[in-house]
């Protein structure tokens, strides 16, 4: 949904950022800033800044940074359109009705209305296990270890003994037919029409990460089958597209989350202080289920069961997380089969250090495949040695293929050349990754000869948002056209027209942008740490040079992109050296 810019500053103005984030952060004032612990990375000192002047905030521990809309986004995990309608009814606007197509309209309103037969369900289930009916199945959940509290937290409930206890209640409700054959809680045939899908099971409630339920899973009380029933896909149940759990993991504030296989495991870990534990739900691990979790982590930890089933998830979810860009590692739960196990069995404290010893999935990998040969036999070993190397060739990042090569040669004492020239040989077999010549040297330089430049750039963005007189005095010297970065060329298009009409807003600017990365990243333009100089000459000098560097490499970059014989290029080079010339011989003053 597009909304006016004016509306959404309207809505940004309106909720100031300091009100908003003390709601969330303890911030205390230190001179014309407040500061707080970073809600997004842990630490013990306060980096975390939040400046009522900018309407801004900005971590100068993890960068996070960006304006109060940028804020919730970040916290609530909200999509720019949901963050906007967050703080739209947080300051009492009415945000515009979106138009919709008839037919996405009764799409919508279906959607709606299974929302409201779920959350309807999901209130009976609960009582249902405070009632006496519901006593078998509160008594195998208190069972398990479960407090009061986590079965009020995950709304677990009890669906009684009967073919149509929910059925009459739902109709009693007002709920049609219709309606109710595609919410996925009924079987229907035609001897016995509706019948209820959930009976004399522990049903777990299935939420959306907005707590909406979307879903039930039911384990069986007694010796039925199957042990665990969960909805199909409806309309707005899609199992490879959730994951149980997530909608209490993504504000867990940590920095991994943790994969389990069914819903007691991460109940137990919610409940032993490990809030970042999800599940898929009842499906082997899918890319869209990868691909939510990068939305909220960059780290997933392995937990499935320690059995054969556990082993053979675990090797179909890595190469899953590694190709949407997540790191995996593997978590070992033995001498017990899943989380829930050892919880009970060995404490918090021991499974902390589980997952601070968890293991590097492509290590996971390879000691598993290892159980399949036998390294003291030659052939069997060369074969094994043949299944790293087209593994090798999973990662397309030189560097990391290099380091992964090294380690493994290393581990099996294979010689880095030999194990080198066996990938070589399957990259090209296969038609795969191109592997290029290892340095000599074998040093890698990590250093962006661009880096300097860049930082000159944001210098003179964040000195010019402190100082805006300084624009009065280069502004026919310096253009957004001098930045080498197309977003630092947006931002500076943007500023330089604030500073022209006076009125420097940077948080607006931030609005202009609706990823929560570009968001962030125009954040730190405006939070560039300056550097500390006692004299106020020595700062009036250092961003003299600031501006005299970005002009000088705007001037190379016009060289390099143009061609010598071109006059209008040449026309172009000798007016920039006239201005670097004029800049060299102008003052700088702060007074």
């Amino acid at each position: 949904m597009y909304y006016p810019d004016d509306l959404v500053e309207e809505i940004r103005a309106r909720n100031d950022i300091v009100d908003v984030i003390s709601g969330y952060v303890r911030l205390q004032k230190k001179g014309s800033n407040y500061f707080g612990l970073c809600p997004f990375h842990n630490e013990k000192s306060p980096s975390f800044s939040v400046s009522p002047g900018k309407q801004m905030y900005y971590c100068f521990g993890c960068g996070a940074g960006g304006n109060v809309i940028t804020f919730i986004m970040e916290y609530e995990n909200y999509t720019f359109a949901e963050a906007l309608k967050f703080l739209a009814d947080r300051a009492g606007i009415a945000l515009p009705e979106i138009e919709y197509s008839a037919e996405a309209r009764k799409q919508d309103d279906l959607k709606a209305r299974i929302l409201e037969v779920n959350k309807e369900a999901a209130k009976f289930y609960y009582y249902g296990l405070k009632s006496d009916q519901g006593a078998a199945g509160h008594q195998y959940l208190t069972g398990r270890g479960l407090s009061e509290e986590t079965i009020k937290k995950f709304g677990l409930g009890y669906a009684v003994t009967g073919r149509d206890h929910m059925y009459r209640y739902l109709k009693g409700k007002g709920f049609s037919d219709d309606l109710l054959r595609q919410c996925g809680l009924f079987n229907i045939d035609e001897r016995h029409g509706m019948t209820d899908k959930f009976w004399n099971r522990v049903i777990f409630p299935i939420m959306d990460v907005n707590h909406r339920v979307i879903g039930f899973g039911g384990r069986v009380m007694g010796d039925g089958t199957p042990k665990y029933l969960n909805s199909p896909e409806t309309p707005v149940f899609d199992k490879g597209r959730n994951l149980y759990g997530l909608n209490h993991a993504r504000t867990s504030r940590k920095k991994n989350m943790i994969i389990c296989e069914g819903y007691m495991d991460v109940i137990a870990l919610h409940q032993a202080g490990f809030g970042q534990a999800v599940a898929s739900l009842g499906t082997a691990f899918t890319s869209g289920q990868a691909n939510l979790l990068r939305r909220y982590t960059e780290e997933v930890l392995l937990t499935y069961d320690s059995d054969g089933a556990g082993v053979k998830a675990a090797l179909r979810a890595i190469p899953i997380l590694k190709e949407a860009g997540l790191t995996a590692k593997v978590i070992n739960m033995r001498p017990y089969k899943d989380p829930d196990e050892f919880i009970k069995n060995m404490g918090a404290e021991a499974f902390e250090e589980r997952i601070a010893n968890a293991e590097n999935s492509f290590y996971y990998e390879i000691r598993t495949l290892e159980n399949d040969y036998d390294l003291k036999d030659p052939e069997s070993k060369t074969k094994f040695c043949a299944e790293i190397a087209k593994k090798l060739l999973r990662f397309e990042d030189e560097l990391e293929r290099e380091n992964y090569i090294e380690a493994i040669a290393d581990k099996y004492n294979l010689g880095f050349e030999n194990m080198r020239k066996l990938v070589v040989k399957y990259a090209a077999k296969d038609v795969l990754t191109p592997i290029t010549a290892r340095p000599k040297s074998g040093i890698q330089s990590k250093r962006d000869p661009n880096e300097g430049i860049r930082k000159a750039e944001r210098l003179l963005i964040t000195w010019l948002t402190e100082e805006p007189k300084v624009y009065q005095i280069i502004k026919h010297l310096i253009t957004p056209k001098d930045f080498t970065e197309e977003i630092y060329r947006q931002v500076t298009d943007l500023l330089f027209a604030q500073l022209q009409e006076g009125a420097v807003n940077p948080a607006k600017i931030v609005s202009c942008f609706t990823n929560e990365d570009e968001q962030r990243e125009v954040a730190a333009l405006f939070n560039t740490k300056l550097e500390e100089l006692e004299s106020q000459a020595e700062q009036e000098k250092a961003l003299k040079d600031i501006i005299i560097k970005v002009k000088k490499n705007s001037i190379e970059q016009k060289r390099d992109d143009g061609q010598p014989e071109d006059i209008d290029v040449l026309a172009r080079i000798i007016a920039d050296k006239k201005a670097i010339e004029e800049l060299e011989n102008l003052h700088i003053s702060l007074d």
